[in-house]
Parts: structure tokens; C-alpha cells; sequence
């Protein structure tokens, strides 16, 4: 009779440390049933990014919903513990402050902060907006401009680094990673000689937008984006920022205002009719409202089209 209480107490002893393991984002937690590895992203351009260089491997799993603005959100209990028990992570370190605060207690090995491979640039995004104040102003968000994966050279650095990521976490299938890798990086090449080769012969190099989100975009190709708004894009312009928007478009021969998609554009669409201008979307690609019909490339191939036709492209 002790013998057999014994062997249950050793059996229970090691059920409980097995769903302690499970609990504290042991291996078991890790993959899933079929030997997947679990995969959180943050937002689009991280999800896009992990599914893209994961393909059939990874079992990937989004914490902004498609067509939700991802600067407000704001983490469920079941988020924040699938954060916690993920075998990866991918996301962008300071742009959602609750993400960061899951990935602080996560105890995946796996953590591919975007920004590490990319490091940011201060586009000074609120200068000129009632948060911001004409001198500018010290948010709560990224130490600098988030939207690196605008520039598609910023973005395949991105993605080297979860390719190489992903291969330290699941090494039976490291040689698919790294091929999955070099096509989606092949194909970030072919959008960026497309960019430089649209781009390169415009009647002019300026062009207002309702939110700040195409720094790297204009640094790469030798244009100039004027903002309406800056970090925040539901931020209210101050008069005299809009006042230097109407003077830049008259200096410039600006005839569109581009605003966004998951952002209201009633804004942009005051400030073009305010100015005799046209409106057409520049999308910043932060989400997608139906992954099922677009996606970070078709989104950026249409605006490429909408930048020649608001820049005067000659080809």
C-alpha cells in the first residue's frame, strides 16, 4: 500500500511539473500539436513578416486585428500570456507600450525586436501639432520615426533578422527559413528598383499627407513629405503648422493631399478642399483590412501609382 501511494505521489509530483513547464513557456508550450512553432507578431508588417519567412513551420498569431490602428492597442489577458508562452516574438519595440510590457515578462528565448535590426530615425513626427508644440515634444511612443518597413531596404533587414531568428529556434527547418528569407528579400529588392525607377523622374519631389509615416519612404527616394499630423495621426495640426502646409503646396505646385486608411480623413479632406487640392490614399501599411485580397505588396505597389500621378512622373 505505501508503495502504490508513493508511485502516485511521484506521478502527480510530475504532472504538476510538467504543467509548470507548460505554464512558464516550456517546449511543450512552445510548438504546437503538429510541431509548429508558435509565433506572435505585433502588428501587420510583423505578422507579414513571420508568415512570409515561416511559410508551413509556423503557426503564426497576430495582436492587432486586421483594420485596427495599431497605436491604441491595448493587450487582453489571453494576449499577454500567449506573448508570455510564444516560441518567438516579433515586434517593434516602444510603438505599443502593452506589447512591450508582455515581451519584458516573456519567457521565449525568440525575441526579434525590429528596431535592433533597423535602428530608428528622429523624423521629429510632432512638430507642429497641438501635442507637439512648434519646438516638438517628448511622446511616450518609439525613440524616433516606427515606420521603418516603408523603406523596403529597412524591411529586408528586418527580415534577415527573423529568418536568422527562426532558425536558432527550430533548427530542423533552418535551411527553409533561410530560403524563405532570401525570396521575400529578393522580392523587397525588385519593389525598391521599382520605387527608385518610378520615382526618379517627378515634376516635383514634395507631397502633403495627413500623418507623418513616410519619412523613410521620402529619405530613401530624394523626396520631401509635409505633414499634416505627426506621431499621433488623429493629432490636431496647430494654425500655423497648417499655414506652412498651404505655403508649401503653393511653392512646391502640390495638388493632392494623401490620407490613410484606417485613420478618419475628414481632416485631409478640410485641408484639400481649404487649398483647391485633390485627395488620393498614401497608405502607411500598418494594417490591412482584408489580408484575404491585399497585402504589404500590393498595398505599396498602389501607392507607388498614386505617388507618380500626385508627383508628376513622367514614366
Amino acid at each position: 500500500m505505501t508503495t502504490r501511494r508513493s508511485s502516485i505521489a511521484l506521478a502527480a509530483t510530475a504532472a504538476v511539473g510538467a504543467l509548470l513547464l507548460t505554464a512558464c513557456g516550456g517546449s511543450s508550450s512552445a510548438t504546437t500539436g503538429d510541431g509548429r512553432l508558435k509565433v506572435v507578431a505585433s502588428f501587420y508588417p510583423m505578422e507579414f513578416l513571420a508568415q512570409q519567412v515561416g511559410g508551413s513551420h509556423v503557426q503564426v498569431t497576430g495582436l492587432t486585428a486586421a483594420g485596427v490602428e495599431p497605436h491604441d492597442l491595448e493587450l487582453k489577458a489571453k494576449q499577454v500570456g500567449a506573448v508570455q508562452s510564444a516560441g518567438a516574438v516579433v515586434y517593434l519595440k516602444g510603438l505599443q507600450p502593452s506589447v512591450d510590457k508582455a515581451v519584458a515578462g516573456t519567457h521565449s528565448q525568440h525575441v526579434i525586436d525590429a528596431t535592433a535590426a533597423s535602428p530608428l530615425v528622429d523624423h521629429h513626427l510632432d512638430e507642429g501639432t497641438e501635442e507637439g508644440g512648434e519646438a516638438g515634444h517628448e511622446h511616450t511612443g518609439p525613440a524616433g520615426d516606427p515606420h521603418i518597413w516603408l523603406d523596403p531596404t529597412r524591411y529586408a533587414a528586418v527580415a534577415r533578422s527573423v529568418g536568422a531568428e527562426f532558425a536558432k529556434a527550430d533548427p530542423a527547418h533552418a535551411d527553409d527559413y533561410r530560403h524563405n528569407t532570401d525570396e521575400l528579400v529578393a522580392r523587397l529588392t525588385a519593389l525598391d528598383t521599382e520605387f527608385r525607377d518610378g520615382l526618379a523622374g517627378t515634376k516635383t519631389k514634395t507631397f502633403v499627407t495627413s500623418h507623418a509615416a513616410f519619412g523613410y519612404l521620402a529619405d530613401h527616394y530624394g523626396l520631401e513629405q509635409v505633414a499634416i499630423n505627426g506621431v499621433d495621426p488623429e493629432a490636431e495640426p496647430t494654425p500655423a503648422r497648417l499655414a506652412a502646409i498651404q505655403q508649401a503646396a503653393r511653392d512646391h505646385g502640390v495638388g493632392t493631399v494623401f490620407f490613410e486608411t484606417l485613420v478618419d480623413p475628414r481632416l485631409a479632406q478640410t485641408v484639400a478642399h481649404d487649398l483647391g487640392l485633390r485627395t488620393a490614399v498614401l497608405d502607411p501599411v500598418e494594417g490591412v483590412k482584408d489580408p484575404a485580397t491585399a497585402d504589404y505588396f500590393s498595398v505599396m505597389k498602389q501607392n507607388l501609382t498614386n505617388l507618380k500621378a500626385a508627383l508628376g512622373a513622367t514614366s
